[in-house]
């Protein structure tokens, strides 16, 4: 039976404080109070997330819950001004914002709260918070450690994407509230642009796990989290440890991880997806409805296991099958690196890791987000690279966990970091990226130190989780760098690791595996948004011959697009390169430049952000210019411009 919906998008939550926040209410029409699930992001309600919201909360909304798409503070079409992600302000309002939704005489007093990304961390945080009606949350894409697990830093090592973030948040942040909706548009859109922070700067700034990472944590005690929480990850996005780490350590935490890029769980690749609304459904129904349907007995870890599959970066498809359990153990199967390579042998080593600063390549995105090549690809040709040792696997491995490499090691500089990749090697040569770990070698201790050049260290790098299924006759190979560009940012000097001993530890799955089942999604009803012109994507890498240098080129264009209620055409481009030579760490530069456009009839709104990130041997260099332009009518178009210079010290990266 069709559910009648009431479907509001010109809601204002007021907070305390009197800034409203702009939400999209959709509520069955008369009967009973019912539970509300907050989905609360900064990315706009009104059209950058519309066709997304539309797949998700009408339908939850016809099983019996008020849903809301709440636009953070000074993002969209809310009041205020935004400060930082995840700050004490967005959290104290998540907060007011759920208290408000529970006392509305539509809502049963119940609330649940949901996201992807931004919205995956902040359901997170806010249940850290303990706010009363808050009983359940469900986390997609998250992360329970802002410095350790983010896109910002990685075992301490700067991330490339740091910046590449920072430059799309400037220019998401100075987009305009809507005129229908807020009449003072403009006014406050000036102060938008007035206020906004430069957030690379402020992040790279930040290059110690100090009380501002700790912040918003959740891992700092995971028994603070009273609520009930479900947590999704993908094994082709680079968040997919939050759902173990939930699972093994929240009171009520369960995970799942699927084959996924950085989507929703019944809309993203590669396939296969699952039944996420019904998954949902019933994870609501029992902790928001108090239905006895069995959720809170889910086993604490799901996870789909990859079985072989030639490397692809656009896969549309993985193989593999769904097991489940508790959350995954320590890796327990320990295998020395030996002499020539070999994985598990025993004698003396000494090698020497000093990789071009172009490995890297074939990493992909940081987190993928579809089929436009973003996946890792073949890693032979960065295996050819790197320091590798390979064990022969005539009854093949599966892997479940995280794996973990010790190693001694001798810098020739006091700054140098360390990545690990974990390949499976078929009869063919192709390379396939089981797992990767990093450590900014100076982070090897808390707080960290600098390395002594010639000294040896003996350190740990915590791999990322996997699930994963070797093939009989692959090989498992263990590929070490010292670069992996466009990833990380480059140490300050070449450097050459001596590798004088080690050993890995595996987390090898115990037989026989539990498996499972998922059902499989509906279609999902197409987006009403009208196509103006089409959407486009490439991506190119490029190597000059004479001097070596290497690009990393990607765009980006949504195509223009027009909401069919209100009139709203919006547009977003972005070209960005990475540009690197391969025996000079100071040649990585990443340029990039974003453009927003925005128009109803004779009013438009249309700003740029141009950004680039260098560095010397001893200083990060960040520089951003920020342009609007205004036009309203027939008035001379107004144009506002901001330069963001900003010199941040290399201390611990």
């Amino acid at each position: 039976m069709r559910v009648a919906l009431i479907d509001r998008d010109d809601l204002f939550i007021p907070l305390p404080d009197g800034t409203r926040l702009a939400a999209r209410l959709w509520r069955p029409e008369g009967g009973p109070p019912v539970p509300a699930i907050l989905e609360y992001i900064p990315y706009r309600k009104r059209d950058n997330t519309l066709p997304r919201d539309e797949t998700i909360h009408p339908w939850m909304a016809a099983q019996g819950y008020a849903c809301l798409r709440v636009d953070i503070r000074g993002t969209g079409d809310s009041e205020g001004l935004f400060d930082d992600e995840y700050s004490e302000q967005e959290q104290q309002d998540a907060c007011d914002v759920i208290a408000w939704i529970a006392a509305q005489d539509w809502c049963s007093g119940a609330v649940g709260m949901m996201g992807k990304s931004w919205g995956g961390f902040n359901c997170l945080q806010t249940a850290f918070r303990r706010p009363q009606a808050l009983k359940a949350v469900a986390s997609i894409c998250g992360t329970v450690d802002r410095f350790a697990d983010d896109i910002h830093f990685k075992g301490g090592a700067l991330l490339g994407e740091n910046f590449g973030w920072g430059a799309l948040m400037l220019s998401y942040a100075a987009r305009p509230a809507d005129p229908l909706l807020r009449p003072d548009w403009r006014r406050d859109f000036r102060a938008r642009l007035a206020s906004m922070p430069n957030l690379a700067e402020h992040w790279t700034g930040h290059q110690t796990r100090d009380a501002y990472w700790r912040h918003g944590s959740v891992c700092e005690d995971f028994s603070r989290l009273d609520a009930a929480v479900l947590s999704f990850g993908g094994w082709n996005d680079n968040y997919m440890n939050a759902p173990a780490a939930l699972a093994g350590q929240a009171p009520m935490g369960k995970g799942i991880v699927g084959p996924w890029v950085h989507q929703y769980p019944h809309t993203a690749v590669p396939a296969p997806r699952i039944d996420f609304l019904g998954v949902l459904k019933d994870w609501w129904d029992h902790w928001l409805k108090g239905v006895d349907n069995g959720a809170g007995d889910w086993p604490a870890y799901r996870a789909y296991v990859l079985t072989a599959a030639p490397p692809d970066a656009s896969a549309a498809h993985r193989p593999g099958y769904w097991v489940a359990g508790p959350a995954p153990a320590a890796p327990t199967h320990r295998l020395t690196l030996g002499p020539n390579g070999v994985l598990g042998a025993e004698g003396a080593i000494e090698r020497t890791i000093a990789t071009p600063q172009t490995l890297g390549a074939a990493a992909g995105e940081f987190f993928p987000m579809g089929l436009n090549a973003e996946m890792a690809a073949d890693q032979r040709f960065d295996d050819a690279l790197s320091v590798c040792f390979e064990t022969p696997l005539p009854e093949g491995l599966t892997l479940l966990g995280a794996a973990e490499l010790t190693v001694t090691l001798i810098a020739d500089q006091p700054f140098a970091f360390l990545a690990a990749r974990l390949c499976d090697v078929a009869p063919d040569g192709a390379s396939t990226r089981i797992a990767h770990g990093i450590l900014n070698l100076r982070h090897r201790t808390d707080p960290p130190s600098a390395l002594v050049p010639g000294e040896p260290v003996t350190v740990t790098l915590r791999l990322d989780q996997c699930a994963y299924e070797l093939a009989p006759g692959h090989r498992l190979r263990l590929a070490l760098s010292t670069t992996y560009w466009p990833w990380i940012w480059p140490s300050p000097k070449p450097v050459a690791l001596r590798l004088t001993g080690g050993s890995l530890a595996l987390p090898v799955a115990e037989a026989p595996l539990t498996r499972c089942a998922f059902a499989e999604p509906p279609p999902v009803a197409p987006s009403r948004l009208t196509c103006l012109s089409p959407a486009e994507e490439t991506r190119r890498h490029e190597s000059d011959r004479i001097s070596g240098e290497e690009r990393i080129i990607v765009t980006s264009d949504s195509g223009r697009t027009e909401d069919p209620d209100h009139g709203l055409v919006t547009r977003a481009t972005m070209h960005e390169t990475w540009t690197i030579r391969p025996g000079d760490p100071l040649s990585a530069a990443c340029d990039v430049v974003w453009t927003q456009h925005f128009s109803r009839g004779d009013w438009s709104v249309e700003t740029e952000v141009r950004a680039r990130q260098h560095s010397t041997e001893t200083e990060i260099l960040i520089d951003a210019t920020l342009v609007a332009r205004i036009k309203d009518g027939p008035e001379t178009p107004e144009i506002i411009q901001r330069n963001f210079p900003a010199r941040v010290a290399r201390r611990e990266i």
